[in-house]
């Protein structure tokens, strides 16, 4: 059984960190490309009137943004810790 599963378990080792900074990277990015689009609709629609709900809607979006990054800094955390601390366990 150690044969099968000693693989299993070295790839598992590394794809946890891998998968935890792809969520971290993609949930940052979506925030990004959100408040560009909303800037851009100024450019899109080539009209100021549309820059002040533009830019209410942007900064709104970014301070969310700010509240997910440190949410996600603390998922973050606390799966690294939880991953690393299941790893240097001793077993009984």
């Amino acid at each position: 059984m150690k044969i099968f599963l000693a693989p299993l378990e070295l790839i598992g080792t590394f794809t946890k960190p891998i998968a935890l900074a792809i969520r971290l990277f993609a949930n940052i990015t979506a925030g990004h490309i959100l408040v560009m689009s909303l800037l851009c609709l100024i450019f899109i629609f080539n009209s100021i009137a549309v820059a002040p709900a533009s830019i209410f809607f942007a900064v709104f979006i970014g301070l969310i943004e700010f509240l997910v990054a440190f949410i996600q800094a603390f998922i973050f955390t606390t799966l690294s810790a939880l991953f690393i601390g299941m790893a240097v366990e001793e077993h009984h």
